[in-house]
């Protein structure tokens, strides 16, 4: 990667990345799209980022996105990727339009509730550990089916898809096993719950190509679009142990 890019050009690489990739699975490039991860970058990075006309981001902290939010352009789309805490679910609920890591029930029901306050209906991904990693988050597969059962309930999300992280390989290859497996686990409860779920989050960076053969819709793509960061990350001036 030349460091010295700008994060035009760095988006327009990926974007030529992902269209080759669609072009490949023979599938249209409008049904996959990037969400570009800002975590740790500060908001002139991202203004730069909306300046090429990237609209669609991706946080890990709450804590983080509250403070970072404020100071950008109010055009953009802000989605939660990272492991939500039950006592940030409320602010959460405020801040995004998605959150693409539900990794428990309660968890969603709680989610459910914060946005009943807020009066509003926000559209969320269901993380699946398809690896069964103990160190992840995220529904064993084999409680999707119940998960959904208990989302039948609820009058203030939608679950729209599902969400997972393979585990760390520098083979892209190594992470298909597990992309597929979402889909199918996605195919499965589709034909018996009803559930439609057209969302499939997954892919970053080193393996997007794998994804998107596997049939992500959603990719979440942080350092081919920053960069490696050269210097400390981008802190809020306050912190009070937010995960």
């Amino acid at each position: 990667m030349d460091e010295g890019a700008t994060f035009a050009e760095r988006l327009a690489r990926v974007a030529e990345r992902i269209e080759s990739a669609c072009r490949a699975a023979g599938r249209p490039p409008g049904g996959v799209r990037l969400l570009a991860i800002s975590k740790t970058q500060p908001p002139e990075r991202v203004r730069e980022a909306a300046e090429a006309g990237q609209r669609l981001f991706g946080e890990n902290r709450v804590q983080e996105a509250q403070a970072k939010i404020p100071l950008c352009p109010s055009n953009l789309s802000w989605h939660m990727v990272g492991h939500l805490q039950g006592n940030k679910v409320r602010a959460a609920a405020r801040l995004f339009d998605m959150i693409h890591s539900v990794d428990s029930v309660q968890r969603l029901r709680q989610i459910d509730a914060a946005c009943a306050g807020e009066g509003r209906r926000l559209p969320v991904c269901l993380e699946i550990n398809v690896a069964g990693e103990s160190s992840k988050f995220g529904l064993p597969p084999g409680d999707l089916e119940s998960a959904l059962d208990a989302a039948r309930e609820l009058a203030h999300v939608d679950v729209v898809g599902l969400m997972t992280m393979p585990p760390p390989a520098p083979d892209p290859e190594r992470a298909r096993p597990h992309f597929r497996r979402l889909r199918e686990r996605r195919d499965e409860c589709r034909a018996r719950t009803g559930f439609e779920l057209p969302e499939l989050s997954m892919g970053m960076s080193h393996d997007l190509e794998v994804a998107v053969q596997e049939g992500a819709t959603w990719l979440r793509i942080g350092t081919d679009l920053f960069g490696p960061r050269t210097g400390a990350a981008w802190r809020p001036a306050a912190t009070d142990g937010d995960g």
